[in-house]
């Protein structure tokens, strides 16, 4: 029903990107996030493989607080983070809470940018799996159907810390 409900809101009356995507939301998001990259490279005139997605933590932890479109690029909500915990305070990554298995990743504003122009900031590569089995077939781009991408998080903690942990994020928390 919510997957129905944002994209009937989305294609009623002018198509425009709503404010924030529910990226798990999405028959395919690889898809969509591929068609706001070329977006920003065309209008760019740049080439697509050198474009990159520059990730930035908003302060947002649920989608009703966002509200108006990023202005380059696309806020995303709904995914999950594993291994791990989110501090709003610091605005970063830290360890899980006792008894806490996944806690919702706050808004994640995605901004398509050339390679040479990524900021540099202390950050976990975590990895974004549509399912909490973290795996699946490999297919011809060499990763496994079920990853999504690679979202920058920031942390004061080196990235072995975060990688031992298995720290993951996840567009669903059941398997269906």
């Amino acid at each position: 029903i919510k997957r129905h409900e944002q994209l009937a809101a989305w294609t009623s009356g002018d198509i425009v990107t709503p404010v924030s995507v529910w990226l798990p939301g999405l028959f395919n998001p690889k898809a969509f996030l591929t068609a706001v990259m070329q977006t920003y490279a065309r209008a760019n005139k740049l080439p697509l493989d050198v474009m990159v997605f520059q990730t930035e933590v908003t302060k947002f932890m649920s989608p009703e607080q966002v509200t108006e479109p990023a202005p380059l690029g696309v806020y995303i909500h709904g995914l999950f983070l594993e291994g791990c915990g989110w501090d709003s305070g610091a605005k970063r990554l830290c360890e899980s809470r006792p008894k806490v298995l996944f806690e919702g990743a706050p808004v994640i504003w995605l901004q398509p940018k050339p390679i040479d122009a990524f900021a540099a900031y202390p950050h976990y590569e975590c990895p974004v799996y549509r399912t909490a089995e973290r795996k699946g077939v490999l297919a011809t781009t060499g990763h496994s159907t079920n990853f999504l991408m690679m979202i920058r998080m920031p942390t004061d903690q080196p990235d072995w810390h975060w990688t031992l942990r298995g720290v993951c994020m996840l567009a669903s928390l059941t398997s269906d």
